[in-house]
Formats: structure tokens, C-alpha cells, sequence
């Protein structure tokens, strides 16, 4: 199986990422870990990547799928993964399908965790707040974390339509308790 999470900041990607590639066996690959791990490690691509990431911004196509295309090449993931944090739009989508296309693989699903905007903000701001250095990041600053929404709503919503016409899209309500969210997809992957 290969699987994405897609959805706005707090609708519990990366909860659901851990949680899904434990009970799945899977792989996981938490893109925003791979890209801060890059620019801790001063990498070329870490570098390209840090002052979009800092500023709360997209990270340029062609960066992003030079990152995918490396860490795909990975010999962890051979026999399937589970990702969050990308495509982040419509062209990443594509580029990721000729990537795996590359490699003669192909995506299983996209699980759209489908929260609110109030839900994004109320989340993001309590990780924020919270000051547990295991759950705040630089980027839920309400400042960042607006920019970070704007941009879910412009670019990453044409995702929803790319792999809904595929037939490959599963929305879930995110807005329920991590368990119940955890078991809806695991018996709508099964199913």
C-alpha cells in the first residue's frame, strides 16, 4: 500500500500517520520531518528549502520533488509507505504519480482528514500554547499558521479534485477522536 494524509494544519495528520503506519505496518514518511531534518543537516536541498520553510511558505515544486524523488528511492519503502505533508498541490500530485510511475509503483489512496477551519485554528493554537517542545513547531505561530491555512485553501483543495477524479480520494471527518478517526479509515482501507 502507498497512502497519503492530506489536510489543513491540526486536522491530525501526523497522529493519524503514526497511528495508521503502526496498526498497517507501513513505513512512514512525515514530509515536514524529512525537510527540517535536511536543513538541521545543512543538505543542499535543506538549504534551497530553509527560508520558505521559516516563513511558513510552500517550498518550491521542483525542491519538493527532488526530496520525494530521493527519499522514494529509499529502500525502506519499497514495498509501500504511508506520507504526510505531500504533494501540496495539484502539480505535486501529478509530479509524485510520474515519480512512482518511475519506479513502477502507484498510489493506493488519498485520505483527506477533513477538518474545519475553527478546528485548524483552535488545534494549532493549543499545540502552540501548549509549550511541549513534542508538539510545538516554529510554524504554528498564529501569524505562520494563517499563511499556512490561506495557502491549504488555495493550492491544496485542487488536490481533492486530482485524486477524486482518479477515484483514489477518501474523506474522513477528522473532527472526531484520533481512535474512531484511526478505525473509520482502517475499515474504509479494508473495504
Amino acid at each position: 500500500m502507498r497512502i497519503i494524509l492530506l489536510g489543513g494544519p491540526g486536522s491530525g495528520k501526523g497522529t493519524q500517520l503514526r497511528r495508521l503506519s503502526e496498526a498497517l505496518q507501513l513505513p512512514s514518511i512525515a514530509v515536514g520531518d524529512v525537510l527540517r531534518d535536511a536543513i538541521a543537516q545543512q543538505t543542499r536541498l535543506g538549504t534551497s528549502a530553509q527560508p520558505y520553510v521559516e516563513k511558513g511558505e510552500l517550498v518550491p515544486d521542483n525542491v519538493m520533488i527532488q526530496f520525494m524523488r530521493l527519499r522514494l528511492l529509499q529502500e525502506d519503502v519499497n514495498q509501500g509507505w504511508m506520507m504526510e505533508g505531500y504533494p501540496r498541490t495539484a502539480f505535486q500530485a501529478e509530479e509524485l504519480d510520474f515519480v512512482l510511475s518511475d519506479f513502477g509503483q502507484y498510489l493506493t489512496t488519498a485520505v483527506y482528514l477533513e477538518v474545519s477551519e475553527e478546528v485548524m485554528r483552535e488545534r494549532s493554537k493549543a499545540r502552540f500554547s501548549s509549550g511541549d517542545a513534542t508538539r510545538s513547531r516554529a510554524d504554528d505561530t498564529p501569524d505562520i499558521l494563517q499563511r499556512r491555512i490561506q495557502h491549504f485553501r488555495d493550492r491544496t483543495i485542487p488536490i481533492l479534485e486530482y485524486y477524486g477524479a482518479r477515484g483514489k480520494l477518501l474523506k474522513i471527518n477528522a473532527e472526531h477522536p484520533p481512535d474512531t478517526i484511526t478505525q473509520e479509515i482502517l475499515q474504509k482501507l479494508k473495504s
